[in-house]
């Protein structure tokens, strides 16, 4: 059970400061959605009165900055037998959203609320300072909200959690008066971080990752003195090394798959299509001067293209590349929210940053 909270005011004597309660949950709400933060300092507030496929309205929706969604409904003066029925309803329904159900809950939420980012991902990067990540609700929450607990909403909770590993919570507030000041105090039932390890275990990480086109991927360019953009563009190639569980990603790509180059730091440079398979430094050729000539052989403004040549596991590997529409490292395009991560080949599904590129690259679909 949750533990008593106790504030007293220090003037002389103590003097014990007795909780009010508040004049309306509706209050609770609306402070949740203001600041998200009372219920956990990193989530992102995705709608408020969702309609579910059922007819009927989630409280308030959220995300998490692990893509985790959260349901979050008042008690409202119901009995916990239909507070909890009506949270294990909506979590059927919040089970099954896939990445573009959630951001299409966000974006209709966002064109009611003035100021707010139109799409999803600037959102996300504005509250959590990163691209969402590829794949949305693989696991969701349910949390309980109340001006109070009352004790059969307790051993239902903990039943639930204990005996079937459901990923549901409780957490009340209190409104403590001192003069003209108010002050709020959250207590939750349940250890938060032990629900969110239960909402991992108990969905086996069923992701609900965008649509692939089956064509379209991220690569990531990193510079220096094996590779350069300047050379990439010249000579039309993408390239990677220094340990196979680097450059082995670029067997992935496939003769026909597009490609969209992001160099770490700077942003998306390139556009293009896939026109040969991977092939060590010491075997890459380019078309120079009307004949086929190593690259290797050729003027580069990388200093030491053949580092390690010679040795299957650590040599540079390339994959040619017939650019579409490029732009220098200085002109960098790059959006909060956009797509970009560690890897340095994977498929790229997210509509936003496909949808951003279009306005700053040239390409056929």
């Amino acid at each position: 059970m949750p533990i008593e909270l106790g504030i007293w005011r220090i003037s002389g004597e103590m003097e014990r400061i007795r909780p009010s309660g508040l004049d309306t949950e509706a209050r609770l709400e609306e402070f949740i959605e203001a600041d998200p933060g009372l219920l956990d300092p990193e989530i992102l507030i995705l709608g408020r009165q969702v309609t579910t496929a059922y007819g009927k309205n989630i409280d308030l929706l959220g995300v998490d900055r692990e893509g985790e969604v959260v349901v979050i409904e008042l008690k409202r003066h119901r009995t916990p037998r239909d507070v909890v029925a009506q949270l294990l309803d909506y979590g059927s329904w919040v089970r099954n959203l896939n990445h573009a159900d959630v951001t299409e809950i966000y974006e209709d939420y966002a064109s009611r609320m003035s100021g707010a980012p139109d799409r999803f991902e600037t959102a996300f990067a504005n509250t959590f300072g990163d691209s969402p990540p590829d794949a949305l609700n693989e696991n969701h929450r349910l949390v309980v909200v109340a001006s109070e607990l009352d004790p059969s909403t307790e051993r239902i909770v903990d039943y639930l959690v204990d005996e079937f590993g459901v990923p549901v919570n409780a957490v009340f507030f209190q409104v403590f008066r001192d003069g003209e000041s108010e002050y709020i105090t959250r207590t939750w039932l349940r250890d938060p971080k032990e629900i969110e390890s239960v909402a991992s275990s108990a969905r086996g990480g069923r992701a609900k990752r965008e649509p692939w086109n089956r064509q379209d991927f991220y690569v990531a360019f990193g510079e220096d003195h094996r590779r350069t953009w300047a050379d990439a563009v010249d000579y039309g190639f993408v390239s990677a090394g220094g340990g196979r569980r680097y450059s082995g990603r670029l067997d992935s790509l496939f003769e026909g798959a597009r490609v969209f180059v992001h160099i770490p730091g700077s942003g998306y440079v390139g556009v293009g299509t896939v026109i040969g398979e991977a092939r060590p430094v010491t075997e890459f050729t380019v078309e120079h001067g009307g004949e086929e000539r190593l690259l290797s052989e050729l003027p580069l403004q990388a200093d030491n293209v053949t580092q390690q040549a010679g040795d299957p596991e650590n040599q540079e590997y390339f994959v040619p590349i017939e650019w579409e529409d490029t732009v220098a490292r200085s002109d960098a395009v790059w959006e909060k929210g956009m797509f970009a991560n560690q890897n340095i080949v994977c498929k790229l599904r997210n509509r936003f940053t496909r949808d951003r590129l279009r306005e700053y690259f040239d390409w056929e679909d």
